[in-house]
């Protein structure tokens, strides 16, 4: 009998304001991959990204199990930059792939972690929701009903290594400080649903303020979404992605004032948080 096995794995936004390198989320975009045992190497997709073993799919799969026999059909509608937890997508939906497909009960988070180099995306692409990771290990919630998402994804992508290397060495204490208490007050209003405290809670003053000069449009969106009908928006991992944080009833008048301010410069999609993680669909 051929093995077959199709993978389903969201996008995800890392820091969510405060929480940097320790938050995260999943969103309603996906990457889709069909792996089937053909008998050869390949792989199939109308994405631009490697054909070869170099692929984060086939690396993920590898990590597991030898890909020689294996064919790889890869679809995806996450932005392949910006910050949306592509490459952690991939890495996931491999390892799933074969995990599911040789039975092997892996720990898939930490050999996830292990490619990626950091938990957030990957924790929030397996397991769906929100997560805060700690110690190695996850706290998962589901996000509240009220709580929409729009992404605002500009057409010039940063370096990921460029906006690490923006980030100083050492911040002020009242800086972390301030941070500690505005992620408190992001988790509470998560796990209570309790949006005006979500919206206080999406502040921060450790990682995005460093970064606004490479992506100025992004950083003047950030203090300009509450006047647009938003609770607030964060920048999107390392950006210069624009995750904008809405009651769901505001979302279609967002959407509409986010395109005219993006015209020429971003793409507006409407993208929920998710609360489904990564899945095998298809066997």
């Amino acid at each position: 009998m051929v093995r077959r096995r199709l993978v389903r794995v969201p996008a995800s936004s890392a820091n969510l304001g405060p929480g940097f390198d320790a938050f995260a989320c999943a969103l309603a975009l996906h990457t889709e991959i069909e792996v089937v045992e053909t008998g050869t190497f390949s792989v199939q997709t109308d994405l631009e990204i490697a054909r070869d073993r170099r692929n984060l799919a086939v690396r993920g799969f590898a990590r597991l199990h030898p890909p020689d026999n294996f064919e790889f059909r890869i679809r995806s509608d996450i932005p392949l930059s910006g910050g949306l937890g592509t490459s952690a997508a991939a890495y996931v939906a491999g390892l799933l792939a074969a995990d599911s497909m040789f039975e092997l009960d892996a720990d898939l988070l930490a050999l996830a972690t292990e490619l990626e180099g950091h938990p957030d995306n990957v924790a929030a692409a397996l397991q769906g929701g929100f997560v805060i990771c700690a110690d190695g290990s996850t706290a998962r919630f589901d996000p509240p009903h009220e709580l929409e998402a729009v992404l605002v994804i500009p057409h010039q992508a940063v370096r990921t290594r460029e906006a690490r290397a923006a980030l100083p060495a050492e911040v002020p204490m009242a800086d972390a400080a301030f941070n500690v208490a505005h992620g408190a007050l992001l988790t509470l209003g998560l796990a209570q649903g309790d949006l005006d405290l979500v919206a206080r809670g999406l502040v921060d003053r450790l990682h995005q303020p460093y970064r606004a000069h490479l992506y100025p449009r992004s950083a003047e969106l950030l203090e300009e979404a509450a006047d647009l009908g938003a609770l607030g928006a964060t920048i999107s991992g390392a950006g210069p992605t624009v995750l904008v944080w809405c009651h769901y009833e505001a979302t279609g008048g967002l959407v509409n004032a986010l395109r005219e301010r993006a015209e020429g410069w971003a793409e507006v999609v409407r993208a929920p948080f998710e609360p489904q993680g990564a899945d095998v669909i298809g066997l």
